[in-house]
């Protein structure tokens, strides 16, 4: 009979490149596809190229800005100190100075400008460069946008600050030129609030405009030490969280109208820009509501991963918008609360018992992962450990969206309809007393404040302090996690400890020339002594070691006389 064959289940391997003979694919075969790993290996070198592209454009950048302020006509003013007439253009709201200059003025106030021209020997000459004005009361009501001429001295800045010098004022400002009209409404705007707000008491009255409007020329001195004591200074102002609650509110406000999502963030985004418009749009402003947005987004939509790229993006290009910010302590602080916020403050919030409702959750998570990565830095400004800064905070988060939405809406209204804004106001007033309250008492507790090492040592030591709390809250709230781990920990343990006993009994088990066998000590259980083991024929075997001062025979000695 003609012979059959039977074909296999596996057909011949084909010839690949080279030679080889690879096998096909069929069913059951798992082939290893290497595009993954080969676009991950392009994506990882593109970024890296494209980080180091940008950290070139930056530090070119930075390059020129430092050469033009250490350069050319206006520098040289500057280092020789010399007397000069300027024209300024003012760049950000007045600050008040707790603490009395050179000229002992009781009234002192700080005012960001940008220097225009100035004459200077007798010279004219024409540059921008970014200046501070220190002068008297003259200087309270400028506002953003103005043109002024002024007299004065310049003098060098401190070492580390993006300005190029210090103008002290010797005349009052003369208004060359009005701001602009987009300009001049904010700024009245502020003006009113701050004055309407005066009549709600020392502390509501002077940190309720600090928080809406960002004016904290009226804010206590006192208040201002305690909130600085328990870390609350950045609710003096406004802040990321402020701009984070604005932008919220309106998303929520425009969803519920049932805004398409595009119309809903362009809403919202426009609703955020009056905001910024209102409490003065200096750089730290513009910052914080960068920030803040960031955080707000990726805590209320859940897109940690997505949040994260968004807020390397806003770093890059306010960096290379403004070089000198790399330098700010405030610019490193917003980056480091809005970093916590994204990367631990939703798993914060994950970690609570499902019992716990999702704004309470935030109100723990978000404060706690922002102060958590702040403390390394806030060291460095102020060598001290904050016993009770995240309870105060925790505490006054409650308080800050009443005061913030409530002053807002109030602060629209005012022109329009004064007797509603003051009823806002009024409420609003309320929680911020609450705030001031809260700041009060935790800064008048014993041990408010400790000493903590300064410099790098203080940084790092307080890093592995902040990384500690985050693992003991994560212990905390996983007990069931935490037994189970070490009920793990300790079933290896034993594991491990069996398999070396085995192996140790296998191996005593082993007949073992004589040659090999070594005179040691041996523990015999259940008798409490060690023994002597010396394996050897025709002889004792163990014998007790003896004790020097136990129990035993006398050692014999020789009789009297005796040789």
């Amino acid at each position: 009979m003609p012979t059959t064959t039977t074909p296999t289940s596996s057909t011949p391997a084909k010839p690949g490149r080279g030679g080889v003979r690879r096998p096909s694919a069929g069913r059951g075969t798992v082939r290893h596809d290497p595009r993954p790993e080969q676009a991950a290996r392009r994506s990882f070198c593109a970024t890296l190229a494209l980080a180091l592209l940008l950290s070139v454009a930056a530090g070119a950048h930075a390059a020129v800005d430092a050469s033009r302020r250490s350069d050319g006509a206006i520098a040289a003013a500057v280092a020789a100190r010399a007397a000069v007439v300027a024209e300024l253009d003012v760049a950000g709201a007045p600050r008040r100075l707790r603490t009395p200059g050179a000229g002992r003025l009781a009234d002192r106030w700080a005012v960001p400008v940008t220097l225009k021209a100035m004459v200077f020997e007798g010279h004219r000459t024409v540059g921008e460069a970014r200046l501070v004005v220190m002068g008297g009361r003259a200087w309270e009501n400028a506002a953003a946008g103005q043109r002024l001429r002024v007299t004065g001295r310049l003098r060098p800045a401190a070492p580390g600050e993006p300005d190029a010098g210090i103008l002290s004022a010797s005349s009052d400002p003369t208004v060359l030129r009005g701001p602009a009209p987009w300009q001049q409404g904010p700024g009245e705007l502020r003006r009113h609030f701050t004055t309407a707000a005066a009549k709600f008491g020392s502390d509501a009255g002077g940190l309720l405009p600090g928080m809406v409007t960002g004016d904290t020329s009226t804010l206590d001195t006192d208040l201002e030490g305690a909130m600085r004591t328990v870390g609350m200074t950045h609710l003096t102002a406004v802040s990321g969280a402020n701009c984070s609650l604005i932008l919220g509110t309106l998303l929520l406000a425009a969803r519920t109208l049932r805004l398409p999502r595009t119309a809903a963030a362009v809403a919202s985004l426009a609703g955020l820009g009056l905001f910024v418009l209102m409490v003065a749009p200096d750089p730290s402003v513009l910052r914080a509501a960068l920030m803040g947005g960031i955080g707000l987004t990726s805590v209320a939509f859940g897109r940690a991963a997505r949040g994260l790229p968004l807020l390397c993006v806003a770093v890059i290009g306010l960096l290379l918008a403004q070089p000198d910010l790399a330098a700010s302590f405030g610019f490193l602080l917003s980056v480091l609360a809005t970093l916590g916020i994204v990367v631990s403050g939703r798993r914060i919030m994950d970690w609570l018992p499902p019992v716990v409702p999702r704004w309470a959750a935030a109100g723990v998570g978000v404060p706690l992962s922002a102060q958590l990565f702040c403390a390394p830095a806030i060291v460095i400004l102020q060598p001290q450990l904050g016993v009770f800064t995240l309870p105060a905070n925790m505490a006054a988060a409650v308080l800050v969206a009443p005061v913030t939405l409530l002053g807002t809406a109030g602060a629209a209204l005012l022109p329009a309809v004064p007797g509603a804004a003051e009823a806002l106001m009024a409420a609003a007033a309320v929680f911020a007393g609450g705030v001031a309250g809260t700041a009060r008492f935790f800064a008048s507790l014993p041990g408010a404040a400790l000493p903590w090492p300064e410099g790098a040592f203080g940084a790092a030591t307080m890093g592995m302090l902040s990384a500690c709390m985050l693992a003991a809250v994560w212990l905390a709230l996983h007990p069931a996690a935490v037994v189970r781990a070490a009920l793990a920990a300790h079933a290896r343990i034993v594991a491990v400890l069996e398999a070396s006993s085995r192996v140790t009994a296998d191996h005593d088990a082993r007949p073992a020339p004589l040659q090999a066998v070594r005179r040691g000590l041996e523990h015999r259980s259940g008798r409490g002594t060690l023994r002597v083991r010396n394996v050897i024929p025709g002889r004792n075997h163990e014998w007790l070691l003896p004790r020097p001062n136990g129990p035993g025979p006398r050692r014999r000695r020789a009789p009297p006389g005796a040789m």
